[in-house]
């Protein structure tokens, strides 16, 4: 499998290395080259396709936040769950996501939606599918990326100790099961989404549990601040 046109930081790439070598993910990346050979775009560009994983080395994760598939429209998928670059609007879950930080933690809201500086300081932006079509959301649902994510987070759960997972959502909610939660602190309520934000989301406190949750076990807390 080549991977050299892949942006992918090296101890993720000594984690996962089996899964670049199974059929499904030969399958997947044949995919997204007939696409693109066939004049399709597809979000987030293939140098940022990896860009969680390539910002947060698997060895320096604290906190993983799970979203589900990447923005979909032109110019917000970054590679990063929930992010969006510079001077683009900030997306309403992400505006939700904000107004829980500033009841939670103090954070003054951003009037940017990059989340780099969370990716820097060991917070895993982790869509559970890696790509998508322009215009067509959850297009690339059953390519098989949910194998690659689902064994990110298994690495994690079984490799690393006292991490926090927060899932978002009963799609996020679902990956439970791939988590020890002997080991690590797994926090769940309803998605950042409008639609469903009101019903347990805006509240939950997760972010302060995170911090909480790391300075007890003496891991550096997390300046939610972007």
């Amino acid at each position: 499998m080549n991977m050299d046109n892949v942006k992918i930081e090296a101890s993720w790439k000594a984690v996962l290395a089996d899964e670049f070598e199974k059929d499904y993910f030969k399958k997947l990346t044949i995919h997204l080259h007939q696409a693109k050979q066939a004049g399709k775009t597809i979000y987030p560009p293939g140098s940022k396709m990896f860009n969680a994983f390539d910002s947060t080395p698997f060895y320096e994760v604290k906190v993983v936040i799970l979203g589900q598939d990447p923005y979909h429209n032109p110019d917000q998928a970054m590679g990063l769950s929930f992010s969006v670059p510079q001077g683009i609007k900030v997306p309403p879950s992400l505006r939700n996501i904000y107004k829980e930080l500033a009841t939670d933690v103090g954070v003054n809201i951003p009037q940017h939606g990059d989340l780099s500086k969370w990716a820097t300081q060991g917070v895993f932006l982790l869509n559970a599918m890696l790509s998508v079509e322009k215009n067509q959301p959850s297009s690339h649902k059953n390519l098989g990326w949910q194998h690659f994510t689902d064994a990110a987070i298994r690495a994690l759960s079984q490799k690393r100790e006292h991490l926090v997972f927060m899932l978002w959502g009963a799609f996020a909610g679902r990956k439970s099961v791939l988590i020890d939660s002997q080991k690590h602190l797994v926090l769940t309520s309803a998605h950042p989404s409008p639609f469903s934000a009101h019903r347990g989301f805006l509240g939950n406190k997760h972010f302060s549990q995170a911090n909480t949750y790391l300075e007890a076990y003496k891991i550096q807390r997390v300046d939610w601040q972007v």
